[in-house]
C-alpha cells in the first residue's frame, strides 16, 4: 500500500477534533448535581485546549514549537527567559499578584505564526517593551537571540492569589507542546505544581524542569525532585539545576543558564525532533480529550436524571393535587356549612322529601311547585357550591406548590431553581384561575342537565321551571358520599344526597343520572388537572428554560465524537510536516560556554532519569496504547553521544 493510500484510508484527526469541539460546544451543564462545578470547569478546559493547541496544531502542525514557561510566584520564569535571551524581554514580578500579561518570544521570521489568532485566539495580541501591562492580552516579543521554530511563552504565576491569573496560567500551559516548568529549591514540592504535573502527565504532555535557586551542595534538593517526578509519573522528564547566582544587569550568568540553553538550542536546531514533541504532546492531548469527552457526556447523564427526577416531583405532587380534590368532592366534605344551608333553601326538607315517596308524576308536579316558588335560592345555591369548591381547589394547589417546592429545595439540583418559582403557593393568577374555572364547571353542570332535558321532551314543562335547581340537584349528586362526614352531619348530607339522587331519577332515569353524574365529574376533574398543571407549570418552566430533554441525545453524541477521535489516534499521526530551522547555528545565551565547559556532555541528563540508551527509534508508544515521550528524549539527549560514539567507532563495524 502506497502513503497516499494509507492516508486515504486513515480517518480524519482534524475533523475528529472539529467534530468534537462542535459537540463540546453544545452541553450545557446547568443543574448544580454532584460534581457539576468540576465538569463546567473541565468543560471551559477541554474547549480551550482545542481552541488554543490542538487545532490549531492540526491545522498546522509546520508550526513553531511553542515552548510554555511557568511555575510558581517567584520561582524565576522571567529571569530565566531574560537570562537564556541574554535581553530583558519580560520584566520579572516584584508585587504581588503578579499582574503582567503574558509575553511571546519568537524569532522575526515566525512573526506570522503568532500574530494571528491561530493559536491562542481568546488573547488579544499587543506590542511593547517589558514592563508594560495588558492585561490577558499576549505581548509579543520578536529577537534574533532565539532559534527560529521555536517560540517562549512567559506565562502567569500557576499560584496567584488573582483567580484569573491562576486560569490564564493553567490555560497557557494547557496550549503548550512543550511545558519547561520551574520552581525552586525551597518550593519545589509544593501541591499545587505538582497538581498541574500530574495532569501532565495524565495526558503524556512533554515537560521539562528547572529547578532555580540551588545552594552549593544542595544535591539532595535534586535527588529528591528526581524522586518526585519518577512518582508522578514524569521520571523520563529532563531536570535542569540552576545555582543560586546573583544577577547582573537583570541577568543570570551564562553559567548558570548554560545548560538549558544548549538543551533548548538543541532542539530548536532539530525540525524532526520539535516535530515528535509536537506530535507525542498533541496525541496524548486528543486521548485526554476523548477521556473527558467521555466523563462530560456522563456529566450530562446526569443533569438528564436530575432533570427526570425534578419534572417527576412536579408530577407526583400535581397528581395527589388532584386526588385531593377529587376526595374532597367525593366522600361528601362539600356537603356541609353554607352549601348545606343554601341546599335546604332551595328544597326545603318537608313537602319536596315526602314527594319522594309517592309517584313520579307526583314528584314533577312537587318539583314544579317548589321551584316556581323559589326563584332566588338555586343562585344562592351555586354561588355556596362555587365558594366551597374554589376553597377546596385553593387547598390543593397551596399543598402542591408548597410540597413542590420543598422537595426541590432538598435536591441540590433545583435548590437554584426553586427561588425563581414564586414561592410554596399558588400564584395570584391561579387563584383568579380558579374561581373561572369552578364557574365553567358550573356552566357545563347546567348545559348538561339542558342537553338531557331536551332529549326527553315529557320533562320539558318541569325543566323550564327548573333548570338551575336539577343543575344544583347535580352538583350535590357529584358530591354524594359520606364518607368526610360524622354524627349529626351524616344524617343531615346523607338525607340531601339522597334527595338530589332521587329528584334526578324522577326526572331523568336511573341510567341517566348515573351517566349524568359521571360525566360531571369527569369534567371536574379535567378542569382541575388543568389549573393545577396550569400552577405547577411554574416549576417546570424553570426545566424548560434550560432546555435539558435533549441532554441523553447529545449525551450520545459526544461519546461519538470521543470514538472518532479514539478511532483516528488509533489509525496513527499523519506524516508531520515541519519548518526547517533557517536559523539552525542560533544558539540560547550560554549553550556554547556549556558546551565547551561539558565536551561530549547531553544537557539534561545529569538532572534526568532518562536511561543512557542508543539513539535510534522515534516516537514509540506505551502501555495502553498511550503516546510515549522516550524516542524524543532519546533522540534529544543522546544526540551528542551518537556523534561521539561514531567518531571513536572502528572502521568496518556497524
Amino acid at each position: 500500500m502506497t502513503a497516499d493510500q494509507d492516508a486515504a484510508r486513515r480517518p480524519d484527526l482534524l475533523g475528529a477534533a472539529e467534530l468534537l469541539r462542535v459537540r463540546l460546544a453544545a452541553v450545557a451543564l446547568p443543574l448544580d448535581v454532584a460534581g457539576a462545578a468540576s465538569a463546567r470547569a473541565d468543560l471551559r478546559a477541554a474547549a480551550d485546549q482545542l481552541d488554543d493547541h490542538v487545532l490549531p496544531r492540526l491545522r498546522a502542525s509546520g508550526a513553531p514549537l511553542l515552548v510554555v514557561v511557568g511555575g510558581s510566584t517567584g520561582a524565576g520564569k522571567s529571569t530565566l527567559v531574560n537570562g537564556l535571551l541574554g535581553e530583558r524581554v519580560t520584566e520579572p514580578g516584584v508585587l504581588r499578584p503578579t499582574t503582567r500579561s503574558p509575553v511571546l518570544v519568537h524569532h522575526p521570521v515566525d512573526e506570522g505564526w503568532f500574530t494571528t489568532d491561530r493559536v491562542l485566539p481568546g488573547l488579544a495580541r499587543v506590542t511593547g517593551g517589558a514592563g508594560a501591562d495588558h492585561g490577558r492580552a499576549l505581548r509579543l516579543v520578536p529577537t534574533d537571540a532565539l532559534p527560529a521554530g521555536l517560540a517562549l511563552l512567559d506565562a502567569p504565576d500557576i499560584d496567584s492569589v488573582e483567580t484569573a491569573n491562576r486560569e490564564l496560567a493553567a490555560q497557557l500551559l494547557a496550549a503548550a507542546d512543550l511545558w519547561l516548568f520551574v520552581t525552586t529549591a525551597a518550593r519545589y514540592a509544593d501541591a499545587v505544581p505538582w497538581q498541574l504535573l500530574e495532569a501532565a502527565a495524565a495526558r503524556h504532555a512533554n515537560v521539562a524542569l528547572v529547578v532555580d535557586r540551588v545552594d552549593a551542595g544542595a544535591e539532595a534538593v535534586v535527588a529528591d525532585l528526581r524522586r518526585l517526578l519518577d512518582e508522578h509519573g514524569l521520571g523520563e522528564s529532563p531536570l535542569f539545576a540552576v545555582p543560586e547566582t546573583p544577577a547582573t544587569g537583570g541577568l543570570l550568568p551564562e553559567e548558570a543558564v548554560g545548560e538549558v540553553a544548549a538543551w533548548l538550542s538543541d532542539l530548536g536546531s532539530d525540525a524532526g525532533a520539535r516535530a515528535e514533541v509536537a506530535a507525542t504532546t498533541l496525541a496524548g492531548a486528543l486521548a485526554d480529550l476523548a477521556r473527558r469527552a467521555r466523563t462530560l457526556a456522563a456529566a450530562l447523564d446526569e443533569q438528564a436524571a436530575a432533570d427526570e427526577r425534578l419534572r417527576a416531583v412536579v408530577r407526583r405532587h400535581a397528581d395527589d393535587a388532584v386526588e385531593q380534590v377529587v376526595r374532597a368532592t367525593s366522600d361528601g366534605t362539600m356537603l356541609r356549612g353554607e352549601v348545606l344551608a343554601r341546599w335546604q333553601d332551595l328544597v326545603g326538607t318537608g313537602e319536596l322529601l315526602r314527594a319522594v315517596e309517592q309517584r313520579v308524576s307526583r314528584l314533577r308536579d312537587a318539583l314544579g311547585r317548589v321551584v316556581r316558588g323559589r326563584p332566588a335560592p338555586a343562585p344562592q345555591a351555586e354561588q355556596a357550591i362555587a365558594h366551597g369548591l374554589e376553597a377546596v381547589v385553593l387547598d390543593a394547589l397551596d399543598d402542591a406548590a408548597e410540597r413542590t417546592d420543598a422537595s426541590w429545595r432538598a435536591d441540590p439540583a433545583g435548590v437554584a431553581l426553586a427561588d425563581g418559582t414564586g414561592g410554596g403557593r399558588a400564584g395570584a393568577t391561579s387563584r383568579a384561575a380558579v374561581a373561572e374555572q369552578v364557574r365553567r364547571w358550573q356552566g357545563d353542570v347546567l348545559d348538561l342537565v339542558r342537553e338531557q332535558g331536551e332529549r326527553r321532551r315529557g320533562t320539558a314543562r318541569a325543566l323550564s321551571f327548573g333548570v338551575n335547581a336539577l343543575g344544583v340537584a347535580l352538583m350535590v349528586a357529584v358530591f354524594a358520599s359520606t364518607g368526610g362526614l360524622t354524627g349529626v352531619e351524616v344524617g343531615i348530607a346523607g338525607g340531601t344526597a339522597v334527595l338530589a339522587q332521587r329528584l334526578l331519577e324522577a326526572v331523568f332515569g336511573d341510567e341517566a343520572v348515573r351517566r349524568l353524574t359521571t360525566t360531571a365529574h369527569e369534567r371536574l376533574v379535567e378542569r382541575v388537572r388543568a389549573l393545577v398543571d396550569d400552577d405547577l407549570g411554574r416549576f417546570e418552566g424553570r426545566l424548560d428554560a434550560l432546555a435539558l430533554e435533549q441532554a441523553s441525545e447529545a449525551a450520545a453524541r459526544l461519546r461519538a465524537a470521543a470514538d472518532e477521535v479514539e478511532a483516528a489516534l488509533a489509525a496513527g499521526p499523519e506524516p508531520a510536516r515541519t519548518t526547517p530551522a533557517s536559523h539552525a547555528s542560533v544558539q540560547l545565551r550560554g549553550a556554547d560556554a556549556w558546551r565547551r565547559a561539558h565536551p561530549g556532555g547531553r544537557p539534561g541528563a545529569s538532572g534526568s532519569m532518562a536511561p543512557a540508551v542508543p539513539v535510534g527509534a522515534g516516537t514509540g508508544t506505551g502501555d495502553e496504547g498511550a503516546p510515549s515521550r522516550t524516542g524524543f528524549w532519546r533522540r534529544l539527549l543522546g544526540r551528542r553521544d551518537e556523534r561521539r560514539d561514531a567518531d571513536e567507532r572502528p572502521e568496518g563495524r556497524s
